[in-house]
């Protein structure tokens, strides 16, 4: 049983892979849009930034889901 509970948290952790990759995807078209309009960086880096947040939660959504099924089911 032990095992089956160390592969689901394994897996609920997983979502950080899909974060990671969105903020990567998010950042290079921000880059990418600012380098072709320098007058909206402001902009750009506050939806950069919101979206990064959004994506970010989660990964800390799958990590908290991981440490309930460790710690309750374990």
């Amino acid at each position: 049983m032990t095992t089956l509970i160390a592969i689901g948290a394994g897996i609920a952790v997983l979502t950080g892979i899909g974060a990671g990759i969105g903020i990567g995807i998010a950042t290079s078209k921000a880059v990418e849009s600012i380098a072709r309009q320098p007058e909206a960086e402001s902009k750009i880096s506050k939806t950069l930034l919101l979206g990064a947040a959004l994506a970010e939660a989660t990964a800390i959504y799958g990590f908290v889901i991981a440490l309930l099924i460790i710690l309750f089911l374990g």
